[in-house]
């Protein structure tokens, strides 16, 4: 089922940025920074925020 044209967004681009990273994007992240241990367990990922 399609929406409706009145809730789709004005010029239907891209949506907005992100606010909250999957599990998988946080692990990339933090090796990016060099904060991430190979063997380090998945569960309890410290807080990060998504880079501007």
């Amino acid at each position: 089922m399609s929406k409706h044209a009145s809730f789709r967004r004005p010029g239907g681009g891209q949506a907005e940025k992100r606010s909250v990273l999957t599990r998988f994007e946080r692990i990339e992240l933090l090796r990016r920074r060099g904060q991430w241990k190979e063997g380090r367990r998945v569960v309890g990922l410290p807080k990060t925020k998504p880079e501007a």
